[in-house]
């Protein structure tokens, strides 16, 4: 146990240079960028120059670069990340009201790119040149190929404009319906807590088409590492051995598949964090109320502070998910893994 605490200690000082570096390289980006915050409050009837100017000070804008990332950071390293002018609320608030809402559709469509995937990355391994085979390589392809937002119109034209089988594409249940009691923000959760089939149908049913836009976006990268891993590992010595030696498929299956577990569960870290961070144009064509539509908005209006807190929040999840997956190293090889 020492050693455990002791090593992620170590990692958690090795990601504050990275934490840091999104902290000002966001707001660096966002200060670049020709829109005026100020403006855009400003463009009400009877404003003028002098009006932004005021809005200008009262905002810090005035200040230098430096000055305002050196009160922006302080403000970080108190938990302040600003207020969103957009919405009048706290970014903390605003995020923590809608991740909930983003997760449930992140982790959904990563489930069930897992249990497409890795099924599918080792059968195709196990059968080179069949029809398996063929298909996941263009599985692999068509998904890193397409872009998300593309997906997600295709499937909305099919769907719900020409079959009418999947209900309109806007945001997570029927506005007829009252929602349950927020325990955990998660609306599938709350409805069965709650005991609402109805609410339950609706969310359900909503999820459906953001969940295979963003499973199809998964499925590429875990099927073609899974693939790749597989047939280096089923080509060794000592599989060769063990096939040899009459041992069950089974069992050869199995202890393959654990040797080529460490690219498969670094690429479920890897496609996990992206997933989080692109959903933001899934998010936008479904009008889904997560933090990738919340962090759009905010950047079509030259809001900084939202972007800045949205792009924070990515980088400490992509962080505590590579954390996860060095724990997990040692369980799965010893010879990786090692924390010692």
């Amino acid at each position: 146990m020492p050693a455990i605490l002791g090593f992620i200690g170590r990692r958690c000082l090795a990601t504050l240079p990275v934490l840091a570096g999104a902290v000002v390289f966001t707001f660096v980006v966002m200060r670049l960028l020709p829109a005026d915050p100020a403006a855009f409050l400003a463009s009400g009837p009877g404003m003028g120059q002098a009006e932004i100017e005021a809005i200008r000070v009262s905002m810090g804008l005035d200040r230098s670069i430096p000055e305002q990332l050196a009160i922006y950071a302080g403000d970080v390293l108190r938990g302040d990340l600003g207020r969103s002018y957009t919405t009048g609320e706290a970014v903390v608030d605003d995020l923590a009201a809608r991740l909930p809402a983003s997760l449930e559709l992140t982790v959904t469509a990563f489930l069930l790119a897992i249990l497409v995937a890795l099924p599918l990355g080792v059968v195709a391994a196990t059968r080179p040149g069949s029809v398996i085979d063929h298909l996941c390589r263009a599985i692999a392809a068509a998904g890193t190929s397409l872009p998300t937002f593309v997906v997600g119109l295709l499937l909305i034209h099919v769907f719900y404009s020409e079959l009418g089988w999947a209900p309109e594409p806007v945001g997570r249940m029927d506005v007829m319906l009252i929602p349950p009691p927020v325990v955990t923000g998660s609306l599938v959760i709350d409805a069965l807590l709650a005991g609402d089939t109805g609410v339950l149908a609706s969310v359900l049913g909503r999820m459906v088409l953001p969940c295979l836009t963003m499973t199809a976006f998964a499925v590429a990268p875990l099927a073609r590492i899974t693939r790749g891993a597989m047939i280096q590992v089923l080509s060794a010595d000592f599989v060769t051995a063990a096939r040899a030696a009459g041992l069950p498929r089974r069992m050869v299956l199995t202890r393959a598949l654990r040797n080529a577990a460490v690219p498969v569960v670094t690429t479920l870290g890897m496609v996990f964090s992206y997933m989080l961070g692109a959903n933001v144009l899934v998010e936008k064509v479904f009008a889904w109320p997560g933090i990738g539509s919340y962090a759009l908005d905010a950047l079509m209006n030259a809001d900084y502070a939202p972007v800045q807190g949205f792009v924070l929040l990515v980088a400490i999840t992509f962080t505590l998910v590579n954390l996860a997956i060095d724990l997990l190293y040692g369980l799965i090889d010893p010879r990786v893994g090692r924390i010692g």
